[in-house]
């Protein structure tokens, strides 16, 4: 079963502040995942307190997911660039 990947206003936002190139490396990266059989094969976990989200690369931005297996979904929470991803 695959899982399917949707997003918050809080990602859909800055999603389309980004420039052209960026924004499509974001939804094509979003849609490699949706094709996976399991989301966490792609990506890293993050560390600390937010060790129960994921993070995926798109370019220099960062994706920022919760993975919730109860209902197959990949969440979008955020979208930063590198430098900022993880604050």
């Amino acid at each position: 079963m695959a899982y399917r990947v949707r997003t918050t206003p809080q990602f859909d936002k800055p999603v389309g502040a980004l420039d052209s190139v960026a924004a499509r490396r974001v939804v094509a990266e979003l849609a490699a995942v949706e094709s996976l059989e399991d989301p966490r094969s792609r990506g890293r976990a993050l560390t600390g307190s937010l060790r129960t989200y994921r993070r995926y690369r798109a370019g220099d931005y960062r994706i920022i997911v919760d993975i919730r297996d109860a209902d197959l979904v990949v969440l979008a929470l955020a979208v930063r660039h590198r430098s900022q991803a993880h604050r």
